[in-house]
């Protein structure tokens, strides 16, 4: 079983541990330096073997298709003796869902910046191909600037336009899916994605979950009524402004647009670019910026995606017990595929 205390970086010729970060049920991540440079990255160790899927292909391969200042950038992935380790960028200011847990909801002004920054990098990945279908303040990380810039992370259960199929697996977190994620078809993760957009702007206004309520905290309600009143709500698409929050009527229309069941009426990327709320106090080449991104080549220095495929190769080739991966978890009709292992108490929001 994989375990940060096995330090793969031992002896390593280019990386060294500086400490562990966290770990879940795909491995763990170490807070790493280059020996040459002292560059610091996060590096996320998996085993090899059977825990190397096609969704970790996924995430490595559409990880690295991306290089925008608001996703954490990829950097390489290399093999130890008994791990993949994928080195990335490090964000020093840890996660949005803290950021918000802390101060107990974010001002409207706060909660617009990171918003923005969110739908442009949102916006840039979808003009590449990769739907994200992970969208959440937990996978969105902090720089550690005054004001913080933010950084979407995890690629785990994204699709590739060009690679992949269309999305149909019940992927995500819960508290965050999209109605037609819920329903028993296939769906559009681009407009997916958009709705767990819109789940983040809420969240951090109201420091709570749109389509949580206090009776589902509450003594006999275990998680599986806990999940089956969530998912009615979201189905209805039933929300409530807290009484007590005061927000603007202009961000109240856009929740209103964004939180839409039927996804074909749902706001585009588009539409939420051109929304009063969304330009109000905009950098003034901001869209100019992500234009010229968009339109940009990756780095030529970037790792090549045929030495890439030769790692995975690989690391596929050095058997572990069996652990299912989590396609196989997430792509039937149960419950429990709505659980990400990894994810934070949502009571803790």
């Amino acid at each position: 079983m994989a375990s940060p205390e096995d330090d793969p970086l031992e002896n390593h010729p280019k990386y060294e541990k500086i400490r562990n970060l966290n770990r879940g049920s795909f491995g763990f991540v170490q807070l790493a330096r280059r020996r040459d440079t002292r560059k610091e990255l996060a590096i996320k160790f998996i085993e090899r073997g059977d825990k190397i899927s096609k969704n970790v292909e996924r995430e490595i391969h559409n990880h690295r298709s991306l290089y925008h200042p608001h996703i954490i950038k990829f950097e390489e992935v290399f093999l130890t003796s008994k791990y993949i380790g994928i080195a990335m960028e490090f964000a020093a200011g840890g996660d949005l869902f803290d950021f918000v847990v802390s101060r107990g909801g974010l001002k409207e002004d706060e909660a617009r910046w990171f918003f923005q920054q969110l739908i442009c990098a949102v916006d840039y990945m979808h003009h590449k191909g990769v739907v994200n279908r992970d969208i959440k303040l937990e996978n969105s990380l902090l720089t550690n600037h005054v004001k913080p810039l933010l950084k979407i992370c995890d690629f785990g259960y994204s699709k590739s336009d060009q690679n992949d199929s269309v999305p149909k697996s019940k992927v995500g977190t819960y508290l965050y899916v999209a109605p037609e994620v819920i329903a028993d078809r296939n769906y559009d993760g681009k407009r997916a994605d958009i709705w767990s957009c819109g789940v983040m702007l809420y969240a951090m206004l109201a420091g709570q979950y749109p389509f949580e309520r206090p009776e589902d905290k509450g003594a006999g309600v275990n998680d599986h009524q806990k999940l089956q009143n969530v998912m009615k709500r979201i189905l209805e698409v039933d929300y409530q402004i807290p009484r007590h929050l005061r927000v603007s009527t202009e961000c109240q229309d856009l929740l209103s647009r964004i939180l839409v069941r039927e996804p074909e009426r749902r706001i585009t990327l588009v539409g939420i670019q051109r929304h009063p709320f969304y330009t109000r106090d905009l950098p003034t080449n901001f869209f100019q910026v992500n234009e010229q991104l968009k339109a940009a080549p990756l780095p030529e220095d970037m790792q090549s995606h045929d030495s890439i495929d030769e790692i995975i190769r690989e690391a596929k080739n050095s058997p572990t017990p069996f652990d299912a991966d989590a396609e196989d978890l997430y792509v039937d009709d149960s419950e429990a595929g709505y659980f990400d292992g990894d994810d934070l108490d949502s009571e803790d929001i």
